[in-house]
């Protein structure tokens, strides 16, 4: 299937799901994520949910950052540039929603893309090779390039795999691994 067509049916697939089922197989991915071994890093980039597009719920991996006192950066998007910010995430930093139901940092200590470990990657759907599909906008595919080339990039998704994304392009930046309700793929 073409990125258009994955993003159309994952799109309603998610749609039909609801916020208690989404809630469930976020911790399921939480736990998941628990049996990488991804742990002994220290800068570690996750996005916060679209609750309006029913993504996975990051709150339960965070808290398991925020448990193991990692370094956790978040995202802020400039639509304008098509680039993000990475700002870390404490106690002081202030959260507001854009107009895109982005929930974003307001403020913050900036963090260089080179300091970052480990990314927790948004999508829609991704294939067993580990090519992914998100909203198109091309951030995180942006953002990868800038990233140290032994950044692991980490998919979150509430599916399975596909077989075969059939029009994947070639500055497209695929998973290491892309963590799922029942099991870790690993590419």
């Amino acid at each position: 299937m073409t990125k258009l067509e994955l993003r159309k049916k994952y799109k309603a697939l998610r749609d039909d799901l609801s916020i208690d089922t989404i809630d469930a197989l976020s911790i399921d991915i939480a736990n998941q994520a628990l049996k990488l071994n991804i742990w002994s890093h220290s800068f570690y980039h996750i996005f916060l949910s679209i609750t309006e597009l029913k993504e996975i719920n990051t709150d339960y991996l965070l808290n398991i950052l925020s448990g193991k006192d990692k370094n956790i950066i978040i995202p802020r998007s400039n639509f304008k540039t098509g680039h993000m910010n990475h700002v870390l995430l404490t106690d002081n930093t202030t959260i507001k929603k854009n107009t895109y139901h982005i929930p974003e940092p307001i403020d913050g200590i900036e963090i260089n893309s080179t300091q970052i470990e480990v990314v927790f990657i948004p999508l829609l759907a991704f294939d067993q090779a580990g090519n992914r599909v998100g909203y198109g906008k091309g951030f995180y595919d942006t953002f990868l390039e800038t990233c140290k080339p032994n950044t692991l990039k980490i998919g979150l998704s509430l599916f399975n795999a596909e077989p075969v994304i059939s029009d994947v392009y070639t500055k497209d930046i695929p998973l290491d691994f892309c963590i799922t309700p029942k099991q870790v793929y690993t590419f």
